[in-house]
């Protein structure tokens, strides 16, 4: 018998080279304990309703209305649902004439795409067009749609921010292009060093690499810093000298935990420029309502917006996206929900206004709790979570246990994750899973576990840590 084509020695050899750390070898360790009956506490992915967070009202109002519009006939739907819940669901089925199990367009609904170009202009103070905005399945869809469009052979290069998230080093595997690695700096609260980006794409060209478009994800993932707007300056400077496209993941922008820099978009920077500059370096820029503080992961809704970028191009991203027929009908009701919520005024607006303060006050204490947490354990250090929903500890991690994580087949952070794991339930992620400076050692873990929770979970944490780094200090060399 002849291999089959799905044999494994037989697929295509970009599937084989994929990573994706976030549901990695810890979160299968963790699967298995769970199974096994272990209390596991899932910090490894930003997922927050599966941590207890309860989802906004009205959202949920409205598309249960919209799933159901059987509902809307019934005399006494008034007295369940609020009337401004009922206006928004008819709108939406105004919008969507088969309801909501048929087809959208391939960009998605009209309506929909107007209401987040609406969003975009309040935002920016900059008009938006709905023909430059498609609705996709999370903002993940978006970017793969781009990164496919982008990368045309292994010798194409994508300047990618490291600590990165995974979603780019695993698309871009997949699609068979290069990551070009830009260094972020962690003595400078994760800041980007323009230098340092400059030697990574002199480096990478010597090589033969041809870097098409740059990557920055604002607020960070996994190292929760803000960029400021003078950063943001910087980087569209650099596009526009190095012609290349800025890919602008922009989907924690509602999760600020201080006021210093409050979010920007490097759209909003970039026509702030002005000149030549505005006209011409080509954007596209990303959100979802999985992140933020909606947290519905399970929705699947996004966008992307492109802006200077030429019709043409424009066509060939509709005809690919057609591919896939729609993007999921639910997924884009939530964001037009998101873009357009409850106003002052609506009768829905007090309670949406009240839940919504609730979890991000919530989260900026969390935010305080795990950082406070994390530095006053032994050998660990943490930059605050100015943003986003993760922390991003280094782990310095004594020569014994490296030692002993490389003779047991492991890299030094996996050992100590899944040591960490083991003993505590607490499942993370190694930072050699986003990528890290040589010899440095991390591990991310979401801000996502209740509040009541956190001062628990951040005392298992202390006391396995401490108890780990007093098992493996090598006390001859001190």
């Amino acid at each position: 018998m002849g291999r089959k084509g799905l044999d494994y020695e037989d697929l295509n050899e970009n599937v084989k080279k994929v990573q994706y750390a976030v549901r990695g070898e810890l979160y299968l360790r963790a699967s298995e304990l769970q199974k096994e009956g272990k209390r596991i506490i899932f910090t490894n992915v930003g997922n927050p309703h599966a941590l207890g967070q309860k989802p906004l009202t009205f959202p949920r109002q409205v598309v249960a209305l919209c799933q159901a519009p059987f509902l809307l006939d019934d005399p006494n739907v008034g007295l369940i649902f609020p009337a401004d819940a009922i206006a928004r669901a008819k709108h939406y089925l105004a919008m969507a004439p088969g309801g909501l199990g048929a087809y959208s367009d391939s960009r998605g609904i009209p309506g929909v795409r107007k209401e987040v170009a609406e969003f975009i202009q309040r935002r920016d103070g900059y008009p938006s067009d709905p023909e430059l905005i498609y609705l996709t399945d999370g903002a993940s869809k978006g970017v793969m749609q781009m990164l496919n469009a982008i990368i045309r052979n292994g010798r194409d290069g994508i300047l990618v921010p490291v600590p990165q998230y995974p979603l780019y080093s695993a698309a871009i595997s997949l699609f068979g292009g290069s990551l070009v690695p830009y260094y972020l700096d962690e003595e400078a609260n994760w800041g980007l060093d323009l230098v340092n980006t400059r030697q990574s794409v002199a480096a990478a060209r010597s090589n033969g690499i041809t870097i098409r478009a740059m990557v920055i994800i604002n607020p960070g993932n996994p190292t929760g810093q803000c960029l400021s707007e003078a950063n943001l300056k910087e980087i569209l400077n650099f596009c526009y000298q190095e012609n290349l496209v800025l890919l602008a993941d922009e989907v924690y922008q509602q999760n600020v935990y201080q006021d210093e820099r409050p979010f920007i978009s490097s759209r909003k920077v970039l026509f702030d420029m002005g000149g030549p500059i505005s006209r011409e370096v080509q954007l596209v820029s990303f959100h979802t309502v999985s992140k933020g503080y909606w947290g519905e992961c399970g929705q699947r809704g996004g966008y992307f917006e492109m802006t200077n970028i030429p019709p043409k191009t424009v066509d060939e991203i509709y005809k690919v996206a057609s591919i896939a027929l729609s993007p999921n009908v639910p997924g884009q009701i939530f964001m037009g929900l998101m873009m357009s919520p409850p106003k002052p005024g609506d009768i829905s607006y007090p309670k949406f206004a009240t839940e919504s303060k609730s979890i991000l006050d919530s989260l900026r204490r969390r935010a305080q709790i795990m950082t406070d947490g994390f530095n006053s354990c032994r050998n660990v250090v943490c930059n605050f979570t100015e943003g986003a929903m993760y922390s991003f500890p280094q782990i310095r991690l004594p020569q014994r246990a490296m030692d002993t994580a490389r003779s047991a087949g492991k890299e030094p952070d996996v050992f100590y994750c899944l040591k960490l794991l083991e003993a505590t339930g607490i499942s993370t992620v190694p930072g050699s899973g986003f990528g890290q400076k040589e010899g440095v050692f991390h591990l991310r873990t979401t801000i996502l576990p209740a509040e009541e929770d956190m001062p628990a979970i951040m005392s298992s944490f202390k006391k396995f840590n401490d108890s780990f780094m007093e098992q493996y200090q090598d006390y001859s060399k001190l």
